[in-house]
C-alpha cells in the first residue's frame, strides 16, 4: 500500500511516500481501508517535534512513521475479539494513540471508531473526532448572556467551538488572524479580533477564554477574565503549560479567577454528538481544501502554517 512516513522531526521535506506493507489488526483492533483523513496541529507538532511534549515516546526520532489520527473509512478485516464492527462497515474516529491515517489503510482500536452516520460524508466526518471533542468540551460551560472569547477561532477546533458557544446563548468573540476574520463573523462570531493588529487581553474581560494557541503571560490572562471567570488552555509551548499550572493556578486563587488546562477526553463519547448536531443542521462542517497522499507535505504546511479555514482533508 502507498503510505507517507518520515524517519525523523523537521519540516514537512521529510515526508516521503513509500509502499509498504498493509498492517495487520491486533487484538480488538481492526483494519481500516483511509477514505478520508482530516489534518490536525497535532499532525504537525508530531511532524516538527515541537513543542517538546510532541515527542513523548520518541525523544530523538518520531515513534509512529506514519502521522494522520483522524480517520474515516470501511472495516477491511477485524483483529481478534472485536465486537462491534463487521466487515465492510463504515466507521471514523481519533486514531491518535497508533496514527497512521495518511495511508491507503491504518490499523485502530475499535474502541476509538464509531459508525459513520448515514447524513454526512466521509471526508465530513473526518474533521470531527479531535476538533470536535475539544470544541464541545471547551465550550461545556458557556451560558446565555456570558462573553465567551475564542483564540484560534478560525481553525477545526475554534470553528466548531464558534458555533457551539452561540448555540448556548453567549456572545462570541473570535480571534486569529486577519484573512479569518470575515470567516469567522460567516460562523456567527459577534465580534473578531486580528492579533496582530490588537490584544484581545486588553478588551472588556471574558466570563470564559478557550485558548487553542497559547502566547501571552497568565498575568495577561488574568487580566482577561472576569471575576468568577475561566480561563482554558489548549494548545501552546511546554512553557505555556508550565505557567498554568502554576503561576495560573495560583492567580486563580488569589484573584477568584480560574486558569488551568483542558485535558480533552478522546473517543466516541465525546465526538458523536458532535456529529448529530451536523446532521440536524445546527453546527456547520467548513473543509477548506482536499489534497491527495501525494500533496500531504503541503496539506501539513497549510495547516501548521496557520492558513486553513476550519478543516483540511487528505484523500488517499
Amino acid at each position: 500500500m502507498r503510505s507517507v512516513v518520515y524517519d525523523r522531526y523537521g519540516p514537512p521535506g521529510e515526508l516521503r511516500v513509500e509502499e509498504v506493507p498493509v498492517p495487520s489488526p491486533g487484538e480488538k483492533s481492526v483494519l481500516i481501508e483511509v477514505v478520508a483523513t482530516s489534518v490536525n496541529l497535532s499532525d504537525w507538532e508530531a511532524l516538527t517535534g515541537s513543542p517538546a511534549y510532541a515527542r513523548i515516546g520518541g525523544l530523538r526520532a518520531p515513534s509512529r512513521r506514519v502521522l494522520g489520527s483522524d480517520i474515516a473509512g470501511r472495516v477491511s478485516a477485524l483483529g481478534s475479539g472485536v465486537t462491534r464492527f463487521r466487515l465492510g462497515e463504515e466507521v471514523y474516529g481519533d486514531n491518535l494513540t497508533l496514527r497512521g491515517g495518511f495511508a491507503e489503510y491504518a490499523v485502530a482500536p475499535e474502541s476509538a471508531l464509531a459508525h459513520k452516520p448515514a447524513g454526512l460524508t466521509f471526508a465530513e466526518v473526518s474533521t470531527l473526532p479531535q476538533a470536535g471533542a475539544i470544541a464541545i468540551q471547551g465550550t461545556a460551560s458557556a451560558r446565555r448572556g456570558q462573553r465567551v472569547l475564542i483564540n484560534g477561532a478560525g481553525g477545526g477546533s475554534g470553528s466548531l467551538a464558534i458555533q457551539l458557544a452561540k448555540l448556548s446563548g453567549a456572545h462570541v468573540t473570535g480571534v486569529d488572524n486577519a484573512g479569518k476574520l470575515d470567516y469567522m463573523r460567516e460562523l456567527g462570531a459577534d465580534e473578531v479580533v486580528d492579533y496582530r493588529n490588537e490584544d484581545f487581553t486588553r478588551r472588556e474581560p471574558y466570563d470564559l477564554v478557550l485558548d487553542l494557541v497559547a502566547h501571552r503571560s497568565m498575568f495577561a490572562y488574568r487580566r482577561a477574565l472576569v471575576r468568577g471567570g475561566r480561563y482554558l488552555l489548549v494548545g501552546g509551548t511546554v512553557r505555556s503549560l508550565l505557567r498554568v499550572i502554576t503561576v495560573g493556578a495560583a492567580l486563580g486563587l488569589l484573584t477568584g479567577r480560574r486558569l488551568g488546562l483542558l485535558v480533552a477526553r478522546q473517543g466516541p463519547t465525546y465526538f458523536v454528538p458532535v456529529a448529530e448536531r451536523c446532521i440536524a443542521g445546527d453546527l456547520r462542517i467548513h473543509i477548506d481544501r482536499t489534497f491527495t497522499l501525494d500533496e500531504v507535505p503541503q496539506a501539513l504546511a497549510y495547516v501548521g502554517e496557520g492558513h486553513a479555514l476550519g478543516k483540511v482533508v487528505v484523500t488517499p
